[in-house]
């Protein structure tokens, strides 16, 4: 079915990441990696890491802050909070509602959103539904994760990830402007190629769970990118023809950070110059849902985006969830 949303535009971003950086080369010398064959094959030089007392809300609060005064707009303007993460504070409440509390911000609505790094993508097309609706009028979309917190780190898969948080707020557009299509997807017969196994009302925790090390992340890499780079270009063509655009129209791609093999790989496919596709893995890593946001955020703040670029957004993470959507910016 096609999903088309009209009149709704960003209107602020923001972004935050922790002080602290885990360079290769440091991984390098306490795990059975090589430093050279991460930056190579995944892109990534460092990431960004939380501090013991950081929680997903504190890193997710600031990003929040930069947004609503990048937007002009005052806390008890935003109507709705959504955050969007896989590494919440608690089980309960959400992790939305605490950031609430440290915003302030009681007279708006809050929920989570659970699709690992396809999160803060599929919070802005929630976003756009109610303020398309009429329903809201300012909405706060918040993506944040600290893997930091679920990543074993004396395996080879602890070079993937980073943390960081990246915020937008979304607002009524005019008729010739905002997100043009939005496209999303889920599989879960691909529940088993990225989870954290404990933790859940499935396999609660217990001494078991904890010795067997079953809060941390699990991940096929294989099949991360088989997965990938077939289900990335196929969504993409998806919200270009619902919008009638062609490859040729896009000013920029804004995807999530999963290794730049995989974003070489999906704009050899589309027929995209990957000099359109912007990047920040190599400074942060995989930040999940952070990772559309904070590079949203970074390429505003640079000036890099123009009045009516068409870009694109696209994600794929755990489940499997994915898809992509089009904006022209305003």
């Amino acid at each position: 079915m096609q999903q088309v949303v009209r009149n709704v535009k960003i209107i602020g971003t923001g972004s935050y990441v922790p002080e602290k950086i885990i360079t290769n080369k440091y991984l390098e010398s306490i795990v059975d990696t090589n430093a050279e064959w991460i930056q190579n094959i995944l892109g990534i030089k460092e990431r960004r890491i939380a501090a013991e007392n950081q929680a997903t809300s504190d890193l997710a609060c600031k990003a929040g802050v930069k947004a609503i005064e990048n937007a002009k707009l005052k806390v008890d303007e935003i109507d709705l909070i959504i955050v969007a993460t896989s590494t919440p504070d608690r089980l309960c409440p959400s992790t939305a509602c605490i950031v609430q509390d440290k915003l302030k911000a009681y007279d708006a609505v809050a929920f989570d959103i659970a699709a690992v790094c396809s999160g803060f993508f599929y919070g802005m097309s929630v976003a756009s539904q109610y303020i398309s609706s009429g329903v809201y009028s300012n909405i706060l979309v918040i993506g944040a994760d600290v893997f930091s917190k679920i990543t074993d780190w004396t395996r080879r898969d602890c070079v993937f990830f980073g943390d960081g948080a990246g915020a937008a707020v979304l607002s009524h557009a005019n008729e010739n402007e905002g997100f043009l299509a939005f496209r999303l997807y889920s599989d879960g017969r691909g529940k088993h190629s990225f989870t954290v196994p404990a933790g859940g009302s499935e396999n609660p925790a217990s001494t078991k769970t904890v010795n067997e090390k079953l809060h941390y992340f699990q991940m096929n890499g294989r099949e991360v990118y088989k997965t990938a780079i077939d289900v990335l270009p196929k969504a993409i063509n998806k919200v270009l023809d619902d919008t009638g655009l062609t490859v040729d129209d896009i000013d920029y791609m804004i995807p999530h950070q999963p290794g730049i093999g995989i974003l070489k790989k999906t704009a050899e496919i589309l027929g995209l110059p990957f000099e359109k596709v912007l990047t920040n893995m190599d400074k942060y890593a995989n930040t999940s849902a952070g990772t559309i946001p904070i590079l949203l955020d970074e390429a505003n703040r640079a000036g890099k985006l123009k009045k009516d670029n068409i870009i694109l957004f696209a994600a794929v993470g755990a489940g499997w969830t994915w898809g992509a959507s089009i904006i022209k910016w305003s």
